[in-house]
């Protein structure tokens, strides 16, 4: 493992134990900084720092340069082979290497030849730590040949018809570049309809009388030779026809319907199709079952070639290309198949250890087909390499335990396949040596206060050293609340303060020795403007002063610069500066702008603007304030992947000066129309450095804003497409439920298209069980949102994750969240169910829980279902109503509230959870005991006499238990409602009729009627009543007014009484007297008196307790009385007493008298009192 520096901290705490902070790095491996001095001193392993390619073409007129640099300690020695045998090139003049490396110089331009140095090379540097070899260099000089002689006969067509000039190139190393042009040099025209194929043909779709010439030659360019050979011209004749036949396409190249092409990884695919056809065709190109990757696929050669550049094996399979005109349409399906030369995964990393430690070579490398890894020693095959203890060599990767100085090597790591090779070197070098601190002694760092300060102790040591920190004199320990030190050895003071000002050291000590720095740290004040130059609006021709005063450190020393609108000032002797002040002299309209305090110190800047405007001195009109106008002239400058620079032109501020700036984006990929808030920036500010978003089509509008209000929108600017990039999120609200007991339902929430960051939106889908050792299984998905795992078993937690990736790239890697298979039901009964009766109305029940294994999901909680028995009877008229009571959660008892007093009930308990009930326990019985009764289910007074009445009830609906006895009480009501004496009366509970005797007649009483059992006495119902007048003469009034003779008379009787009120009503209104004269006029008219105001009706009696009033509009009581007081307009008030009655022909008998004085009415007399109305109302 290597030391590095990295961002990684440790964070301490000073607080704990007196600090000395130690630097405990687990690492089994060095990395050797690269200093100088260092270097100079340590032993170390030769590595090839330079080397010529692979494939070395080389040009044969000048001479051979084979590139071999290596490093090492002590400095390497060099040698060669050429096709597999030592090349001794002392032996060959022509040869030298090149001092201090192993560069070969073959010098071919005096004499020899470049083919007699074709073949394979390879270069080893050694030294006594080992040996590092170079690739196998493969060596050709390159070829420029000519073009064979032939005799071309001239072409002659027909207009309309397809032609393909053939170049056929000879064979040069590399491979030349084609062109056609004519004999002045000129290139040749090309179009839809003339193009030249990867080949070097020249494809005539169809021709024309212009493509007549006798000039159509094919060159070859030998680029590294800088040599151009030339075909012999070809003459071609069009004979014009007067109509050509259209015909519809054929593929020129390639042929059939279908065709292979093989590409590497990494390579750029090129795929053709040309067609012949009248009109011309055009060329359309489709991946089957696929797209093509946006931001690598071009069109080349008027669409006829597709190129796919760095493809990889995802782009493998078919793609097809249509040629389309008029009269129809042809396709060819090309296969593609990508294969890939070795390419690496890890390759392997130079090891520094110490003797007595482990540590690993890996060298992991990929192709198609997968790469064979073979692995050398100082470049000779392991298999046939001196043995070595301390080595184990598993597969890819070589294992080291317990290395001594004599493990010191080079490993070679060979991946190779059909289609190539790679070669690494790495070494493993086993130092032992004491610490050395690299940072110079005594460094001064000064930092600002409330900053960050880094003090250094760089350091190198084999076995790795472990670091202490003191302040001050050794065996000071710090006491600051919190360090933070990083791997590399720098100790971090995340807020430096005035106290930690002062020397610290650093030591590092292994077993072979110790070694201290020391450093020194100064705090200083920050630099800060107290007072800041203010905007300021003056006339033309006058001066302005800006005012920016400094206070900084006084060990600093501040330099103070202007600027106007972030430039230098002007070169004019208008403007002048002092320590504190900018003056501007004989102002002009040229001087707006934004001018700027520049206040800088070696540690630390700090700047401070005001904004200047110029007005003109004469008067003008009210000026009028408004809104801003809106900004025009947008550009965008200095284009990036991630950010691009908008500047504008600010419209009219319209007398109120603008605030700030307000920018905002529309993508017209995604979100075409949708405008979005981007960012703001100050009123002062006309441009803007925004950041982008990848693969997004943005559109940038401006408006500005002062203190009346907002502009309106600049025009758009010019569009600016970024280029794709990886996912930099991942989806959110990542959950894993099931929907069945054997599946796992993950869930996201999408990207959306601005955050896909570019084509191709994919999701890689991980998932392993939790308490498992599985490795994780993955799926890519399309642009969905939800993956169901199918086969899991029941209620299992998973951790998830889901990553999302696109064309380019993969996201970050994605949180891990967890999640649960699909839930079943339970599987066991709650146990040990017991129930505690606590009064009539309320039970306890209390049971065992069910083993959480058995739930099989989450538990939810558990459910009593519980109902009360039904007699025989009841059970055949309707079903048992069961109820039921959930408790949330792992509660193991619960209260049933509202249950019924003296009642037989059964109850069980399940388990729930997300899938549903578990199986019921066993049922349990219990009974309630007695409460009391609901009041009487009704209440019915009968057969009211003189001096009796009769109650009919119905027992409670609820009797909750054995019923004791009833309760009466009862008591009389008089004439004023006031409430006679209470009498109290128990009757057996098996009675439902109960007659009252010697009760005062024709009197009202209120009935209070309740049940009781053992638990006590239940509620009441109320009731009213009243006694019967004299029997014998109801019973003649019945009599009476059931013969027909009397309904007769009575009809007579009413039309005498209504004639007789007419014409006391007409002599009345003349001014006449009647004996009834005086009455009225000592009273007022009792056919105008009013009614009771609340309610429209005569006086009726109302019951101060129960206010149950009579029937509205009712004349007469139940019991066909009429009261005195209820009855204003009766005769009876104009009588001498009260036995004045009706004669058979109806007249009345009696006389009318001045009498004022009412007799007082006694019993049945009273209440019949016989007057026409009262006689009219007995037959209504």
């Amino acid at each position: 493992m290597q030391l590095k520096i990295m961002p990684k901290k440790k964070r301490l705490s000073a607080g704990r134990v007196p600090l000395i902070l130690f630097l405990c790095q687990m690492i089994s491996a060095l990395e050797v900084p690269l200093d100088p001095k260092l270097l100079e001193d340590l032993v170390q392993p030769p590595t090839i720092t330079q080397q010529s390619p692979k494939d070395y073409i080389i040009d044969p007129r000048e001479n051979i340069v084979i590139q071999c640099e290596a490093k090492g300690k002590p400095p390497p020695s060099f040698s060669w082979t050429r096709n597999g045998t030592h090349f001794d090139i002392d032996k060959d003049p022509l040869v030298t290497m090149k001092p201090g490396s192993g560069t070969l110089i073959i010098n071919i331009m005096s004499e020899g030849k470049a083919e007699t140095y074709e073949g394979v090379y390879q270069c080893t540097a050694r030294n006594e730590r080992g040996a590092a070899i170079s690739n196998n260099i493969v060596v050709r000089p390159s070829r420029s040949p000519l073009w064979t002689k032939e005799k071309l006969e001239p072409i002659t067509l027909r207009n309309g018809q397809s032609l393909v000039l053939p170049c056929r190139p000879p064979v040069g190393l590399p491979p030349p570049i084609i062109f056609w042009m004519d004999n002045s040099f000129q290139r040749l025209p090309q179009s839809e309809r003339v193009s030249q194929g990867l080949n070097g043909d020249l494809y005539f779709s169809n021709v024309l009388p212009e493509d007549t010439r006798e000039d159509y030659i094919c060159y070859a360019r030998f680029n590294h030779t800088q040599t151009i050979q030339q075909k012999q011209p070809i003459s071609v004749k069009v004979i014009s026809a007067k109509s050509s036949r259209e015909r519809p396409p054929t593929f020129l190249t390639p042929e059939g319907n279908a065709s292979k092409k093989e590409e590497l990884r990494g390579n750029v695919l090129s795929l053709e199709c040309i067609a012949e056809g009248l009109p011309t065709p055009i060329i359309y190109w489709i991946k089957e079952d696929g797209i093509l990757p946006i931001n690598r696929t071009f069109y080349k050669n008027f669409k006829k070639t597709l190129q796919i550049i760095h493809v990889s094996e995802a782009d493998s399979g078919n793609y097809q290309c249509i040629a389309k005109n008029a009269l129809g349409a042809i396709h060819h399906t090309i296969s593609v198949t990508v294969k890939a030369a070795p390419y690496w995964i890890m390759a392997p990393q130079n090891l520094v250890l110490s003797p007595g430690e482990d540590g690993t070579l890996i060298c992991r490398a990929n192709g198609k087909p997968k790469p064979r890894i073979s692995w050398l020693t100082n470049g000779v095959p392991v298999e046939i390499a001196p043995d070595d203890p301390s080595r184990k060599i598993d597969g890819d990767t070589i294992i080291f335990s317990n290395v001594q100085e004599s493990s010191s090597a080079v490993y070679q790591c060979n991946a190779s396949n059909e289609y190539g090779y790679l070669l690494a070197n790495a070494f493993i070098n086993v130092l032992a040596e004491p610490p050395r601190i690299l940072t110079p002694t005594n460094t001064l760092y000064q930092v600002i206060a409330n900053r960050p300060a880094l003090l250094d102790c760089a350091f190198f040591g084999s076995p790795l050293p472990t670091i202490e920190w003191f302040k001050g004199a050794k065996g000071s320990a710090l006491h600051e609340d919190i360090y933070v030190l990083h791997e590399n050895g720098t100790l971090e003071i995340p807020v430096a303060q005035k106290d930690s000002t002062g020397t610290y050291t650093c030591v590092a000590r292994n077993k072979l020795g110790i070694a201290k720095n020391e450093v020194h740290l100064e705090i200083k004040d920050p630099t800060r403007i107290i007072k800041q130059p203010e905007y300021a609006v003056v006339q033309r021709g006058s001066t302005v002063s800006f005012e920016c005063k400094v206070k900084h450190d006084h060990t600093l020393i501040p330099t103070v610069i202007w600027l106007k609108d972030n430039s230098e000032l002007p070169s004019d002797e208008r403007f002048t500066t002092d320590k504190d002040h900018l003056v501007i002299a004989d102002v002009s309209d040229d001087d707006s702008g934004t001018y700027t305090c520049v206040a800088n110190t070696t540690l630390d800047s700090v700047s401070a603007s005001a904004v200047l405007s110029v007005v003109a001195p004469t008067p003008t009109p009210a000026p009028v304030y408004d809104v801003p106008n809106p900004p025009f002239d947008l550009e965008l400058t200095n284009p990036l992947d991630k950010s691009v620079q908008l500047s504008w032109t600010p419209g009219d501020d319209n007398n109120s000066p603008i605030t700030k700036f307000i920018i905002e984006y529309e993508d017209t990929m995604h979100e075409a129309g949708m405008w979005h808030h981007h960012t703001e920036v100050s009123g002062t500010q006309t441009t803007a450095q925004l950041k982008l978003s990848p693969y997004v089509n943005y559109s940038f509008r401006v408006m500005a804003e002062n203190s009346i209000g907002r502009s309106l929108p600049s025009e758009a600017s010019e569009q600016y497409l970024t280029k794709a990039a990886e996912p930099d999120k991942n989806p959110t609200a990542v959950e894993g439920l099931g929907s069945e007991p054997d599946n796992l339902v993950i869930t996201w929430k999408p990207l959306n298209g601005f955050e896909s960051n570019g084509p191709g939106l994919q999701y890689k889908v991980s998932w392993r069980q939790k308490d498992g050792d599985d490795e994780w299984t993955s799926v890519v998905v399309a642009n969905v949102s939800k993956y169901i795992v199918s086969g899991t078993p029941t209620f299992v937690p998973y951790l998830i994750k889901v990553q999302a990736l696109n064309d380019v790239g993969f996201a970050p890697e994605p949180a891990v969240v967890m999640g649960h298979s699909g839930e079943d039901l339970p599987m066991v009964a709650p146990g040990n169910v017991r129930v505690n009766v606590v009064n009539s109305t309320l039970a306890e029940v209390h049971w065992d829980a069910v083993p959480l294994k058995s739930i099989r999901g989450h538990l939810q909680g558990y459910r009593i279902y519980y109902w009360k028995a039904q007699s025989s009877s009841k059970r055949n008229r309707r079903h048992i109503e069961k109820k039921i009571l959930t408790f949330q959660g792992s509660k193991t008892h619960g209260m049933l509230p509202g249950l019924e007093p003296f009642s037989h009930y059964t109850l069980n308990v399940r388990v729930v959870n997300g899938k549903g009930e578990g199986p019921a326990s066993s049922d349990q019985v219990f009974n309630t005991p007695e409460g009391v009764p609901s009041a009487p289910s009704s209440l019915k007074i009968v057969n009211p006499t003189l001096d009796s009445l009769t109650l009919e009830w119905d027992p409670p609906s609820h009797p909750n238990g054995i019923l004791t006895e009833y309760t009466l009480k009862y008591q009389p009501i008089n004439s004023t409602h006031e409430l006679g004496p209470l009498v109290d009366l128990k009757i057996p509970a098996n009675k439902t009729r109960w007659t009252l005797k010697n009760l005062n007649f024709s009197t009202r009483y209120k009935f209070y009627f309740y049940a009781q059992t053992s638990a006590g006495s239940g509620s009441q119902i109320t009731e009213e009543a009243v006694t019967t007048v004299d029997e014998a003469m109801a019973s003649r009034q019945v009599d009476i007014a059931t013969q027909g003779w009397f309904i007769g008379l009575m009809c007579a009787v009413a039309l005498l009484i209504l004639i007789l009120l007419i014409v006391c009503f007409i002599r009345r209104n003349k001014g006449g007297k009647y004996p009834v004269k005086e009455k009225e006029d000592a009273r007022a008219d009792p056919e105008i008196q009013p009614m009771k105001e609340d309610d429209g009706t005569f006086g009726e009696y109302s019951d101060a307790e129960d206010h149950k009033p009579l029937k509205k509009g009712s004349r007469t009581p139940s019991d066909r009385t009429v009261k005195k007081e209820d009855s204003d307009d009766s005769l009876v008030d104009y009588g001498e007493g009260v036995n004045g009655q009706f004669n058979e022909d109806g007249s009345f008998i009696g006389q009318y008298s001045g009498k004022k004085e009412k007799e007082p009415a006694e019993g049945n007399e009273s209440s019949e009192a016989p007057s026409p109305v009262n006689a009219m109302n007995s037959f209504v």
